[in-house]
């Protein structure tokens, strides 16, 4: 897996174990971090702040006891506030936290929701990202107090991922705090980016405390955040001596003079994104519409699905965006069949998951057999229906989804998914509100079928495709409608490619 890689929490603590075992102590991993933290917190605030570290018994509680220390060395006003189990004492914290604790030497007082209130800065170091159960009882208490003080004017400080987020799904557990900020370590979790833990985060910052990225090669994660590491290699471009057929055919099918505006958008999107050259297929009803909207638009009519499953079998033809407004009538499979029975590389959005999700078995199993790749792109809802049995977390949804359909699948939301059948996945993380609006998934269908037509795999090509979406949503702002949004793709083309940062 390339890009950004994400750890879930097992794989972080796989992380510290592997580094550890190599020699370099827990304890000097948890002052690492303690020391990081506390740096951000004085950058920001002088000595006589008065803070509140809200620690907890495992080794972020052991983090906030060093942020304690090194925050009154440097001559702030300090308190830790030690959330303990019913009958438990400081003195039943183990390794590496107990070591912490010892070497704070200072006022530690069991946390009760009024040792907040006078705080300036509240240290979150209650749970981290490990968290895997819900928070009830008083430690949701002392969570709901930490948000009450912050709406006060406190500024929170949450240590690796604020407290009562599952750090592998996003969800809160039951209670979770709001920070202003997060520090984390070594890499990001998928936590911080899925919805609605990235809500909670604040800034976030990544902090690296002595771990090598070697060890990653030993815990090969599965999940990156989508970015250009990824699919730099994809970025859209043709060659001096291209030709349109060079650069990549690609159809788009409409439906009636009704809802043909879907299919327009996604056109124009498979065009700005890569096509050579772009066929919309259409109802006789809708030619004149349809070819009024763009002169480079190829306009075939297609009177039935049968003349649809036609044009689809053209040689020159690299892919096809099936289901914008491409109607949810039983006379509509036979040709999101044929097409599936094809060569051709595929996006199926909208009515073409609709049409799926009434047949499943047949299309998944079309789906396999077929050498060429296919893009899934549902919403929630059109993923409820096509994968009615499958729960969870929205990644282990779309990795679910991709291995049963053997498609790459697209989980849209402002934290889309890309899934591949092997088990890679992307998080998004740029889009904006912008994009919540009619049309705009229509846009990215046909972002994704221009870059499959000039023959980028499907799965680099989903996630690009989900990257280019939100900075066209981006430069097109607040108030755009799909329309703008689409047009926006050639500003996102003309910027070129954005640089690959690499990971420490």
């Amino acid at each position: 897996m390339r890009g950004e890689l994400l750890l879930t929490p097992a794989e972080m603590g796989r992380a510290d174990a592997l580094t550890i075992g190599g020699g370099i102590p827990g304890e000097r991993l948890m002052e690492s971090a303690g020391y990081v933290v506390a740096d951000v917190i004085c950058a920001r605030f002088s000595q006589g702040t008065r803070a509140v570290v809200l620690c907890g018994m495992g080794n972020n509680g052991g983090d906030g006891f060093v942020i304690a220390r090194v925050l009154k060395q440097r001559g702030f006003v300090v308190r830790v506030a030690l959330a303990l189990p019913d009958g438990m004492t400081p003195r039943d914290l183990k390794g590496d936290a107990a070591g912490a604790e010892r070497a704070w030497r200072g006022e530690t007082m069991p946390a009760t929701p009024d040792l907040f209130d006078r705080a300036t800065v509240i240290v979150d170091a209650l749970y981290g990202a490990g968290l895997s159960r819900d928070v009830s009882g008083r430690d949701a208490e002392l969570i709901a107090a930490v948000n009450a003080a912050r709406a006060d004017g406190a500024r929170v400080y949450a240590v690796d991922l604020p407290s009562g987020i599952d750090g592998r799904t996003g969800e809160v557990r039951g209670a979770a705090i709001i920070a202003d900020e997060t520090v984390t370590f070594f890499r990001r979790k998928p936590g911080h980016l899925l919805l609605p833990g990235r809500t909670h985060c604040g800034r976030l910052r990544l902090a690296q405390i002595g771990i090598d990225p070697e060890v990653l090669a030993d815990i090969a994660p599965m999940t990156a955040a989508n970015g250009p590491a990824l699919w730099a290699g994809c970025w859209p471009g043709a060659a001096v001596d291209s030709h349109k057929y060079s650069r990549g055919a690609a159809l788009v099918a409409s439906g009636p003079l009704i809802s043909c505006g879907a299919a327009r958008l996604a056109a124009e999107a498979t065009l700005r994104a890569g096509a050579g050259i772009v066929t919309v297929a259409t109802p006789p009803d809708a030619v004149t519409t349809v070819a009024a909207w763009r002169a480079a638009f190829v306009v075939r009519p297609a009177a039935d699905m049968t003349a649809l499953a036609e044009l689809l079998g053209e040689p020159r033809l690299r892919a096809a965006v099936l289901g914008p407004g491409l109607g949810l009538g039983d006379d509509v499979w036979p040709a999101i069949r044929a097409a599936l029975e094809g060569d051709v590389a595929l996006v199926l959005d909208a009515d073409a998951i609709t049409q799926a999700s009434r047949r499943r078995d047949e299309a998944f199993a079309l789906v396999k057999a077929r050498k060429a790749g296919v893009v899934l792109t549902p919403h929630e809802g059109e993923f409820g229906r096509l994968f009615p049995d499958i729960g969870g977390s929205k990644l282990d949804r779309a990795r679910a989804a991709a291995a049963r359909s053997g498609a790459v699948v697209l989980l849209k939301g402002p934290d889309t998914v890309i899934a591949h059948p092997d088990g890679r996945a992307a998080i998004n993380e740029n889009a904006t509100a912008a994009l919540a609006t009619a049309g705009s998934g229509d846009v990215l269908a046909g972002i994704i079928g221009g870059l499959l037509a000039a023959g980028r795999p499907a799965f680099e090509a989903a996630a690009l495709a989900a990257w280019m979406h939100g900075e066209a949503g981006r430069i097109a702002g607040p108030g755009s409608i799909a329309d703008e949004i689409g047009s926006a793709l050639r500003a996102v083309v003309a910027n070129g490619c954005p640089e690959i940062i690499e990971e420490d």
